[in-house]
């Protein structure tokens, strides 16, 4: 029997055992981003072992393995003509951009103090981000709203918080750029913070009452912060437009550590989640080896039946 004869009479077996099977799965729906059931964002660094160290070669690259997002918390710091290089080239491959770091503060109690110096600062920052976002197409940016005031009540500070962020979102509103707030593990990486847990997120977006004001869920963090990682993202869905990961001890990419992300994965696509989940982690392994790992990590936990 030819090959052609074979593949025809093989299917024609298959389609007949198939119809007259009445108890069978249901039909896998195909990866809805390039390869992948969800939009998972490197960053720039991730794969330069594979890529090389040119920007838009690791875009190539990323592009070439499914990857339909990125993430590069620099963008700001880059200058101007490199900023237009990589918007140029994502828009070529149908990378979306994902988010950069507008305002942060790690050190000081820069929202919560309700000093007018700090908010000027913040402000300038936000017209500048608004502009950066114009130049890449970003949607999001980052917002770390600095440490606790130890001198004040914890109200006050919330407040002071509250009014900064009404006044950061009026520079967003007009061009639609969304300041997500991230809540950041006091435990592990970042001591003191003000905003370390996601109903404390949720409280403040709603007293902002903002489109320009919402939250970014880095489930790493929360794994340390408050864990019940799904409950939480139910509470506070209204406002969680931006999901990042990382596994947890270690911060590296998924199967790493503790955090089953197939189960998180499957329920962010069953809900209807068609945002960005950014790669906020570093890579396990060096060299790369490692960076093949990450790729094989993200196949593995994004392997899940869609119906």
């Amino acid at each position: 029997m030819d090959r052609r004869s074979f593949l025809t009479t093989g299917l024609a077996a298959g389609a007949a055992l198939t119809a007259g099977n009445t108890v069978h799965a249901a039909e896998t729906k195909p990866k809805k981003f390039g390869g992948f059931n969800l939009k998972y964002a490197p960053h720039f660094g991730m794969f330069k072992n594979l890529a090389g160290n040119d920007l838009i070669d690791q875009l190539k690259f990323m592009r070439d393995e499914g990857f339909v997002a990125l993430e590069d918390n620099n963008m700001m710091g880059r200058d101007v003509e490199t900023q237009n290089s990589i918007a140029g080239e994502m828009q070529r491959l149908g990378i979306e951009m994902g988010v950069f770091v507008a305002y942060k503060d790690f050190q000081n109690p820069t929202l919560a103090s309700g000093n007018q110096d700090e908010l000027d600062k913040a402000l300038e920052e936000m017209k500048k981000a608004v502009e950066c976002a114009k130049r890449v197409n970003a949607k999001w940016c980052t917002v770390v709203p600095g440490t606790i005031a130890h001198n004040l009540e914890p109200d006050y500070q919330t407040r002071n918080v509250v009014e900064a962020l009404k006044r950061m979102a009026a520079v967003c509103e007009p061009s639609g750029l969304t300041m997500v707030l991230e809540s950041l593990n006091r435990w592990t990486n970042h001591p003191d913070l003000f905003l370390w847990k996601i109903p404390q997120a949720y409280m403040i977006c709603q007293a902002v009452g903002s489109p320009s004001c919402k939250i970014l869920d880095d489930l790493y963090h929360q794994q340390i912060s408050e864990g019940n990682l799904i409950p939480n993202m139910e509470m506070a869905w209204e406002e969680i437009p931006y999901i990042q990961v990382g596994d947890n001890p270690g911060r590296k990419e998924p199967t790493t550590g503790e955090i089953n992300y197939r189960n998180i994965f499957k329920w962010l696509y069953n809900k209807g989640y068609e945002g960005i989940v950014g790669m906020e982690h570093g890579n396990s392994q060096p060299g790369p080896e490692g960076e093949k790992a990450v790729i094989a990590a993200y196949r593995e936990v994004d392997d899940f039946e869609t119906t």
